[in-house]
């Protein structure tokens, strides 16, 4: 690290009390408010900073959800655009974003994890200027920088293999689809 090397830098910890024992004794954790740690200019003073997050849903344009499926709410957004934008400010930096390719509905069903566009009342977490690279268990989209028709291509070729026709279908019209 480029701020703070040899140090650890937590907001807090959750553990066991061998690990506050640890965090006590070491002049090497450091404990600081939120404030500081999730500023993206801070974040950004690591060079080469890679910022790595899960998400539910990421449509085709990029836009990324963490917090809810619809609008039955998961999750915080927690430090994830402060980071992502850490580390898009970073010189070398890289934001990640992964999440599964599809989720198995109750019947059985396939529903993907990439879409043609969030559903109503499904936040944005890191909005598509942003997003950078997205991961699935079928390989990495670099979308940043990228006009929307290539981040559709980029997005729907790391999708489930079984939707991403479905996905295609859904894009003509909207973009040029090859």
């Amino acid at each position: 690290k480029t701020l703070h090397p040899g140090k650890f830098v937590a907001v807090f910890a959750i553990g066991t009390q061998p690990l506050y024992d640890f965090m006590n004794a070491s002049p090497d954790v450091l404990l600081m408010r939120g404030s500081y740690v999730n500023d993206p200019y801070v974040v950004a003073k690591n060079h080469k900073m890679i910022s790595i997050n899960t998400a539910i849903q990421v449509d085709v344009m990029g836009q990324v959800c963490s917090q809810s499926i619809g609008t039955r709410h998961f999750s915080g957004t927690g430090g994830q655009l402060d980071f992502m934008m850490g580390a898009n400010y970073s010189q070398g930096g890289k934001g990640i974003t992964l999440l599964t390719s599809a989720r198995t509905l109750k019947d059985g069903s396939l529903a993907s994890s990439i879409v043609p566009e969030l559903p109503p009342g499904m936040p944005v977490t890191v909005p598509r200027i942003l997003a950078d690279y997205v991961v699935t268990e079928y390989g990495i989209a670099h979308i940043r920088h990228k006009t929307t028709t290539q981040r559709a291509e980029a997005l729907i070729n790391i999708a489930h293999p079984d939707l991403r026709g479905e996905l295609r279908n859904s894009m003509k019209g909207r973009f040029y689809m090859r």
